[in-house]
């Protein structure tokens, strides 16, 4: 007997038995293809770079058939667990009839990618697991374009080198964020970013505390903080330290020259104006010292210091008594202060001398438009 054809038996049905029997033919193929009938599954992988990658092929009702895992360039890996390429990162650490693991070590981004499980039965059915390596930043470091005078403004730009994603900067000053420009470069397979503040500056600001924040999905919520303070460049001011009380012939003479400025001046220059030093005279820095005094050393005395940024200067005039001198010594209370209290009593008298006479003017006129009112009673 000749065999009948599946045309031939469509054919010699009935049209509603033959429509019927298309559409059951139809749902099978249909539930064929369908992923509940897929015979292998894969799992999306996202590791940190430098660390290890678990790739995982689940299996589904496996009947011993081939199993190849491929890499993103699909060369093949593993054949039913027979390593295939020498790469010794790979390795197969489990091969069951439910699940096929390999492992990666030492991931890098050039391993990113779709690995490929494939099992190859009557219809060969693959899945592709994704690789997704994150590459957190670095400790970002500070650029400064030009350095900060004072009255001036000064550029700090905060880079991170390589990341991936980008990292997000951000600066913080005082516990507040710094808007910055953002500017962000794609090297490839991993990005560079920088964040760019301009802020003024005064000499106040002269060792003020900033930081520069990374941010990155890769560190899991923590920070990569560089921190930065800020050099700020001005000129010196000078100002001597006196001496206390009264200098008489005998005593020593000690003056302190107290020097403020950025960069520090390193000489401090000591001199007696329309004259040259005693020879008596020691200095030591910022210290200018003479003893046994007399009459001779009077004068006026000059400290002076300059960096690159100016110069400044701050003079003592000294006068020294002869030892048996009477001298009179100032009230330590200001002329303008004692002044202005004489002016208050001068002014408060004259305000009680008023009012009295104010109203002892009021009590006599009263008692002069009671008197025909007396009389008439």
């Amino acid at each position: 007997m000749r065999p009948v054809h599946n045309s031939v038996l469509y054919c010699l049905l009935p049209a509603p038995f033959s429509l019927v029997l298309r559409i059951l033919v139809l749902v099978l193929v249909l539930l064929c293809i369908t992923p509940r009938c897929q015979a292998v599954q894969a799992e999306n992988v996202t590791v940190l770079e430098g660390g290890t990658a678990q790739i995982s092929c689940r299996l589904q009702n496996y009947d011993g058939s081939i199993v190849v895992i491929q890499n993103p360039r699909r060369q093949t890996l593993f054949f039913n667990g027979t390593r295939a390429l020498k790469d010794d990162r790979f390795q197969m650490v489990l091969f069951t009839p439910r699940l096929v693991r390999i492992t990666l070590t030492n991931v890098s981004v050039w391993d990113e990618g779709g690995y490929f499980c494939q099992l190859y039965t009557d219809a060969t059915h693959h899945q592709v697991a994704t690789l997704s390596v994150l590459v957190p930043p670095e400790t970002p470091t500070v650029e400064v374009k030009q350095e900060a005078v004072e009255g001036g403004e000064v550029e700090l730009t905060c880079v991170s080198a390589r990341s991936k994603p980008a990292a997000t900067l951000r600066w913080i000053r005082n516990g507040r964020e710094i808007p910055g420009v953002v500017s962000q470069q794609d090297n490839g397979k991993t990005f560079s970013g920088s964040s760019t503040i301009r802020i003024p500056v005064e000499r106040k600001d002269n060792g003020a505390a900033l930081s520069c924040e990374a941010l990155h999905p890769a560190l899991g919520g923590q920070k990569r903080i560089r921190h930065y303070r800020l050099d700020v460049y001005f000129a010196p001011t000078v100002r001597i330290v006196p001496p206390a009380g009264i200098l008489r012939e005998g005593d020593s003479l000690s003056l302190t020259c107290s020097v403020v400025g950025n960069p520090l001046p390193r000489n401090i220059q000591w001199s007696k104006i329309n004259d040259t030093l005693p020879d008596r005279a020691e200095i030591s820095g910022p210290t200018f010292q003479i003893s046994r005094l007399s009459q001779s050393h009077n004068g006026t005395y000059l400290c002076q210091a300059q960096n690159n940024y100016g110069r400044a200067a701050d003079h003592y005039t000294l006068l020294v008594y002869d030892p048996g001198a009477v001298v009179e010594t100032h009230s330590a209370v200001p002329y303008a202060v004692i002044g202005g209290v004489l002016a208050l009593l001068v002014f408060t008298v004259i305000c009680v001398l008023i009012v009295t006479i104010w109203c002892s003017v009021r009590q006599k006129g009263s008692y002069r438009t009671r008197e025909p009112i007396l009389a008439w009673y």
